[in-house]
C-alpha cells in the first residue's frame, strides 16, 4: 500500500536528463575544436539536466562517469564535513567544465558538487571523453589547459584560506569566479547574491555586503541588481585591505 503522507522523492539527476537544445550546444566552448565526426559523436552523447539545491552533481565516493559543464546557475565544490570542518573548495559559475582529472584516472569523486540555486548542467560520458582525447589534439590541449589553470586556482585558494582579513578574502574569491579561461561564460557580470557569495567565502551575508561596498569604493567592482560587475580584474586579484587602507 502506498503511504500517501510520505513526501515525494525527487528523481535522480540521470533520470531527468535530456538532449541539449541548439542554444545550449552553442554554450559548449570545446565543440568548436572538433572535426565533423568528433562533433557528431560528442553532440549525440551530451546530456543536459536541471539541478536544484539538494541535488548532487558529483558526490564523494561515487564513480565518475561524466565530464560536467555548467551552462547556467551556480555550483559549489566542497567536502562533506564528516571528517572535520566543512570546506568549500571553489565556486563554479557558468562556462566552467570540471571533473576531468577524476575521469582521466577513472576514479571515484573525492569532493561534492552541489547547486546553490537552479542550475543547468551538461554532461559528456566518460567513454566519449576518452575517445576524444585519443583522436583530437585540440581537445587534448583544451583539457590540459583546464588542468593547468585549475591547479593555479587551487594553489591560490590555499593562500586565500590563510587570509584573516574578510575584505581581502572576498576580493580574491570573487576574482577567482571571473577566471576567463575556466569560466568563459561569465564575462564581466556575475549573477550572484550576497548570500551565495557568503556560502563560498565562509562569511555572513552582512560581512560580505561590507566587503563588497569597500571594493566598490576602491573602484574595483560595481554592485548591480542581482549581481556584481568587475571593473578591474587585475587589481581585484592582487587586492589587499592592508595596502588599500
Amino acid at each position: 500500500m502506498t503511504d500517501l503522507a510520505a513526501p515525494a522523492r525527487t528523481p535522480p539527476l540521470r533520470s531527468r536528463a535530456r538532449a541539449p537544445a541548439a542554444a545550449e550546444l552553442a554554450m559548449v566552448p570545446w565543440l568548436a575544436l572538433l572535426d565533423a565526426v568528433q562533433r557528431e559523436r560528442a553532440v549525440a552523447d551530451l546530456q543536459v539536466v536541471e539541478a536544484q539545491p539538494g541535488d548532487y552533481v558529483c558526490k564523494i565516493g561515487r564513480q565518475a562517469n561524466y565530464w560536467f559543464g555548467l551552462l547556467d546557475g551556480l555550483l559549489k565544490m566542497n567536502n562533506d564535513g564528516t571528517q572535520g570542518m566543512p570546506i568549500t573548495f571553489t565556486g563554479m559559475p557558468p562556462g566552467g567544465w570540471f571533473g576531468e582529472g577524476t575521469l582521466l584516472k577513472r576514479e571515484v569523486y573525492r569532493y561534492n558538487v552541489e547547486p546553490l540555486r537552479r542550475s543547468v548542467v551538461a554532461g559528456l560520458g566518460i567513454e566519449t571523453f576518452h575517445w576524444l582525447l585519443e583522436r583530437s589534439i585540440p581537445f587534448n590541449r583544451y583539457v590540459m589547459n583546464q588542468l593547468n589553470e585549475r591547479l593555479g586556482q587551487f594553489i591560490a585558494a590555499r593562500e586565500i584560506d590563510r587570509l584573516d582579513d574578510p575584505d581581502t578574502r572576498v576580493a580574491r574569491n570573487l576574482a577567482a569566479l571571473f577566471h576567463p579561461v575556466l569560466y568563459p561564460g561569465v564575462g564581466t557580470l556575475l549573477r550572484i547574491t550576497q548570500q551565495e557569495l557568503g556560502y563560498l567565502v565562509g562569511l555572513s551575508r552582512q560581512r560580505v555586503n561590507e566587503a563588497l561596498r569597500a571594493l566598490q569604493a576602491h573602484g574595483l567592482i560595481r554592485i548591480e541588481y542581482g549581481g556584481v560587475r568587475v571593473l578591474d580584474l587585475a587589481a581585484l586579484r592582487r587586492y589587499s585591505a592592508a595596502d588599500a587602507a
